[in-house]
């Protein structure tokens, strides 16, 4: 099996264990085809995922994808990892990382806005990171996890003291939250990791054979749903620690959650004027309304609909560039109005499918289809973005010196995507994007 070599210990020996597997599929000729598919928001152990930015990048290239983007919490630390894998993979590459920001000094404040758990947060994702600037991000995260981790051991506090309750084993954040993270090396922690701490304690408790649909149905007065009592009830699953996640996050963590303050939250219009500083994109992430959760760990509620346009003004109004979604999880209707929206005040629509389970699949045929095609094209102009920016910081698809500021959105995007696209991935050099840019599409 290739997922435990490319999930090793350190980053060179899961690179060399990728170049070993790629050599050997390219001499038998095994290798993955390509569908033509791309996503840029691939989670990875540098905030809670199953995969290592190397196993991240195998799954995608084996699923077919031409492209992927690492897209972490509070945490750029994968990027160089995932850049590389990419590279001997032959697909392209982009970066980025999400945060949650305060949008209280805003329009939004009191709102529900794109945050299952708290008003006037919002997820916002910072895309195309140009790869000089990384070292920067990571600065610039440190404190935001720092203070992430002091309400995390708060949270683990308020957490044991439900579990004594409960007649559960506490949990001890040093052994079983951090050791799970890659906190050491510059990763986040997530309520994900605290959640797969506490999913393990229940599983010491109660096993695999379904007495633990028990706990939920006696102790929490808490009824799964068919199917997912069904799966907590098979010894096999390979996902049984996923699959447990996903019903105590959305069953047990309001019983300990602790709300974030402004040093993890900073203000959304510090947020987007460092991604501009940094040469970046600061992209608004389009929930809107569930019905249905590809993570299996969002209940059906209402979000940003009810008030999408005047949303819009507001992205608009605190500086975003573009606007990310996922073609799986929305309703056609949904995601026309939403594109609409992008065309009329401006904004980049980029794709991408929120992986950090074992039970997604990497594959989005959705991204095929002729309502989501563009976004195809959207990505390669993403990772010429990157390139470019990463060369001279007036290449930037949004920065006022651009040699094409003046030019409508859509050209400037298809003037983009022509330079990724004609990018050899195996061999992704700043300076070639910028002789292809030059010389090649801009005539």
């Amino acid at each position: 099996m290739s997922m435990p070599l490319l999930n090793s210990d350190t980053v060179d020996a899961r690179l060399q264990n990728l170049r070993d597997i790629v050599q050997a599929e390219r001499a038998s000729g095994t290798g993955p085809l390509r569908t033509g598919e791309v996503n840029n928001h691939i989670h990875t152990i540098y905030s809670f995922s199953p995969y290592s930015p190397t196993a991240a990048a195998w799954q995608a290239a084996h699923a077919g994808l031409q492209a992927a983007g690492i897209m972490d919490h509070d945490s750029i630390a994968g990027a160089e990892e995932m850049l590389e894998a990419c590279k001997i993979l032959g697909i392209g590459s982009t970066v980025g990382f999400e945060l949650r920001v305060d949008c209280l000094a805003t329009g939004l404040a009191g709102r529900k806005i794109n945050n299952p758990d708290s008003l006037s947060i919002a997820y916002m994702a910072i895309h195309g990171i140009p790869r000089p600037r990384i070292p920067e991000v990571a600065r610039f995260l440190e404190p935001l996890q720092k203070a992430r981790n002091q309400r995390n051991r708060a949270m683990v506090t308020c957490l044991n003291e439900r579990l004594s309750e409960l007649g559960i084993p506490v949990i001890d954040f040093e052994r079983d939250v951090v050791n799970r993270s890659m906190a050491a090396q510059g990763g986040a922690i997530t309520e994900r990791h605290i959640l797969a701490a506490l999913a393990e304690k229940l599983i010491s408790q109660y096993g695999r054979e379904g007495r633990v649909v028990g706990f939920f149905k006696d102790t929490l007065k808490f009824d799964l749903p068919s199917k997912m009592a069904g799966l907590l009830a098979d010894p096999a699953n390979p996902h049984y620690l996923y699959d447990l996640l996903g019903i105590l996050k959305s069953s047990f963590l309001p019983s300990f959650f602790i709300q974030p303050g402004p040093q993890e939250c900073i203000p959304v219009r510090q947020a987007v004027r460092f991604a501009l500083h940094i040469g970046a994109i600061p992209a608004y992430a389009y929930l809107g309304d569930v019905t249905a959760s590809p993570t299996g760990d969002k209940k059906a509620e209402k979000f940003e609909d009810d008030y999408l346009d005047f949303l819009f003004e507001e992205l608009v109004a605190l500086g975003f560039r573009a606007v990310t979604y996922m073609p799986p999880r929305n309703t056609l209707p949904q995601l026309q109005r939403v594109q609409g929206l992008c065309a009329r005040h401006g904004l980049m629509e980029i794709s991408g499918v929120d992986i950090n389970s074992s039970r997604q699949s990497f594959s989005c045929p959705e991204i095929l289809q002729p309502a989501f095609s563009h976004l195809v094209g959207a990505t390669w102009a993403l990772i010429a973005h990157e390139k470019l920016a990463g060369f001279d910081e007036r290449f930037s698809l949004f920065h006022p010196a651009n040699p094409y500021a003046a030019a409508p959105l859509a050209e400037r995007l298809r003037i983009y995507a022509k330079v990724g696209a004609a990018l050899d991935p195996s061999r992704p050099d700043e300076a070639v994007a910028r002789q292809l840019f030059l010389d090649k599409f801009t005539a």
